[in-house]
């Protein structure tokens, strides 16, 4: 696996960083995750800017010129398929990109919903400290599902651990929670509020036994649609909105990579 470390390109297995490094030590940096279609970013200047806003909100120095060219590098050196571009800048001031492959996801999801208290500083911030969040896949996977919808202990329903959630409860539109609740500005959970019939709406836990299709979405799965949550199966999976945004968010990803290339 290639990687770039401040700028030099080399076997990942070669990379070194700093014990005494506050990324490493304390979760104190910032990432993003890219998207690979055919070698080809989607969506990499959102990203970038994403990343630099999280940077300023940590108080984090950023050189986002110089991890633009970190990634042109790596990617001319890598010469990738599909696949998934990770970088991630440190509290010690190194610069780290890899790419990895897509990993391997059942058909549909099965969810488990986790208790889960976000912490207000860090909104709008994508950092390095995602423990909780991974915890929350873990406990899910313990559960007997494939992964976690996390629900504020109030009963409101947020996101996955790194993935949006969306579903319908009328069978003509579909509903994400709103931003107000302390979720992520994910790039695919904004796309698909303008390419599918999606609004923002908050979502109690008890709501959740009238919906009739469900999906996840972000960069990696794209939509994912949902089988079950908590163990009771959902009328449809995919369901026709399901499918339709879907085939939206394609096309859009499709539309922009060409005008990408014509460029």
């Amino acid at each position: 696996m290639l990687c770039i470390l401040d700028g030099d390109v080399m076997d990942a297995a070669d990379a070194q960083v700093s014990i005494l490094d506050e990324g490493l030590l304390r979760g104190d940096g910032v990432f993003e995750v890219v998207r690979l279609y055919g070698g080809r970013p989607f969506a990499m200047e959102d990203h970038l800017a994403r990343m630099e806003r999280s940077a300023g909100n940590l108080r984090l120095p950023f050189a986002i010129d110089a991890v633009r060219s970190d990634l042109a590098a790596l990617l001319e050196a890598g010469r990738p398929g599909d696949g998934v571009l990770r970088v991630l800048v440190t509290r010690g001031g190194r610069r780290i990109a890899f790419i990895e492959p897509l990993p391997a996801l059942p058909a549909t999801l099965a969810l488990r919903t986790i208790t889960y208290s976000p912490t207000r500083i860090l909104d709008g911030v994508k950092s390095l400290s995602y423990a909780g969040n991974m915890l929350a896949g873990r406990l899910a996977v313990e559960r007997g599902a494939d992964e976690a919808l996390l629900v504020t202990p109030h009963g409101r329903v947020l996101e996955g651990p790194t993935n949006s959630f969306f579903c319908s409860f009328d069978g003509e539109s579909l509903v994400t929670p709103p931003l107000e609740d302390h979720v992520l500005d994910s790039i695919t959970r904004r796309r698909l509020l303008t390419v599918a019939p999606a609004r923002e709406a908050a979502i109690a836990l008890d709501d959740l036994a009238r919906a009739g299709e469900a999906f996840m979405a972000s960069t990696l799965l794209e939509v994912h649609p949902v089988r079950s949550i908590d163990g009771a199966a959902l009328p449809a999976a995919p369901g026709p909105l399901t499918q339709a945004a879907a085939g939206a968010l394609r096309a859009h990803i499709e539309d922009a990579l060409a005008a990408s290339a014509a460029r």
